[in-house]
C-alpha cells in the first residue's frame, strides 16, 4: 500500500469512528434527558456526565486526529511529506509506517520533549 492510500485509508477510518462516537455521544444525551436532572444526588446522573465527558472526549481527539491526516495529504500533494519541519532532514520510513502523519523526525520530536 503506498503513502496516499495509506493516509486516505486513515481518513476513512477515522471518519467512521467519529461518525460511531457521534452518535454514542447523541445516546448518552438522549438517555440523560431521562434521568433526573441533579448530578449531585442521582447517583445515575454523575455516571452519565461522566460518560458523556468521555466520548466528548474521544470526538475531540478524533478531530484532532483527523486534521493531522489531512495536514500529511495537504504536505504529500505539496511534495514535502516525509520531510521534518524542524531541521529539514528527511523523516526516517519506520517512524513514517509507525506514525504516517509525523512532522518531525525522531531526533527533533525527542528533543521537543
Amino acid at each position: 500500500m503506498d503513502t496516499r492510500e495509506r493516509l486516505e485509508d486513515e481518513r476513512r477510518r477515522t471518519l467512521r469512528q467519529l461518525a460511531s462516537l457521534t452518535r454514542d455521544f447523541d445516546a448518552v444525551v438522549e438517555a440523560s434527558l431521562d434521568s433526573n436532572a441533579d448530578d449531585e444526588h442521582d447517583p445515575d446522573g454523575s455516571t452519565i456526565a461522566f460518560e458523556r465527558s468521555q466520548v466528548d472526549s474521544l470526538i475531540q481527539q478524533s478531530h484532532r486526529h483527523l486534521a493531522e491526516v489531512d495536514a500529511a495529504i495537504e504536505r504529500l500533494d505539496a511534495g514535502v511529506y516525509g520531510t521534518c519541519e524542524t531541521c529539514g532532514r528527511p523523516i526516517a520510513p519506520a517512524r513514517l509506517e509507525a506514525r504516517p502523519t509525523a512532522r518531525q523526525c525522531i531526533a527533533c520530536a525527542s528533543a521537543r520533549r
